[in-house]
């Protein structure tokens, strides 16, 4: 589905009724990855209205996508020393190699580094890259079940699902990572950062599924628009837009 202003919204037919999970914008190409589906895992459209279903180079569980240094790079949860894959131009594919088989789900571009981040692994949840084909294994500040990474303010940032007290952790480099307090013990699904203030969604919790910080070290609560199971946020045009997979003719939040 699409909108120009975050609050109309129009349904728009897939390239395949995959279960698509990550979507991104570079070099004027929308792309997507999912899930499932057989060779035909990836999904382009230059408008975000009419898609296309391309040819993935093996058929992993891809969750998160992102592009950067002129390459989409995407990562899975499962597959064999092959959870990454990179194109130059979002219809070609070539797999790469993972730094370890772990179930990554968020990735990230800023900085000249790419910053992947797992909610499996020992020691090793986050990888990092600054060519998008050779990857290193760096420490996360916690084992949590990371599941989303932005950069904004001069900061990466990552949320988690699990973990007491910790599950924000940030970093200067995407190498050195720091734990921070989070405000509640949320299932916090996604981060984004847009207007000085980075903002994340999460799946439970009683009228406090959005928390907010402007330095990602000091977290606030906020009340969400509905106590919905909050899967992803994002920031554009002057708007944040979260998306929910629960909810009765009230999956879609906005604030600006």
């Amino acid at each position: 589905m699409t909108s120009p202003d975050g609050i109309t919204w129009t349904s728009r037919t897939s390239a395949a009724d995959n279960g698509w999970y990550g979507v991104t914008f570079g070099n004027g190409l929308f792309v997507a990855v999912s899930y499932n589906g057989t060779g035909n895992r990836v999904m382009t459209s230059p408008d975000g209205i009419t898609w296309t279903a391309r040819s993935n180079p093996v058929d992993n569980e891809w969750i998160g996508v992102t592009y950067g240094n002129g390459l989409f790079v995407a990562v899975a949860s499962t597959g064999t020393g092959n959870r990454v894959m990179t194109s130059p131009d979002g219809v070609t594919w070539t797999s790469r190699s993972s730094a370890a088989d772990n179930v990554w789900v968020g990735v990230t571009y800023a900085n000249g580094i790419f910053v992947a981040v797992a909610s499996s692994g020992t020691g090793n949840r986050v990888m990092t890259s600054t060519n998008g084909i050779t990857w290193t294994s760096r420490a996360a500040a916690a084992d949590n079940d990371w599941s989303s990474v932005v950069y904004g303010n001069g900061i990466f940032v990552a949320v988690s699902s699990n973990g007491t007290g910790n599950r924000i952790m940030t970093s200067p480099d995407g190498i050195t990572w720091t734990s921070r307090t989070s405000p509640a013990d949320n299932f916090w699904n996604s981060v984004t950062f847009g207007n000085g203030t980075f903002v994340a969604v999460s799946r439970d919790g009683a009228g406090n599924r959005v928390m907010t910080s402007t330095n990602g070290i000091n977290w606030t609560l906020q009340n969400s628009a509905a106590n919905n199971t909050w899967n992803a946020v994002t920031f554009g045009n002057g708007t944040f837009v979260a998306v929910s997979y629960t909810g009765s003719g009230n999956r879609v939040m906005t604030s600006n």
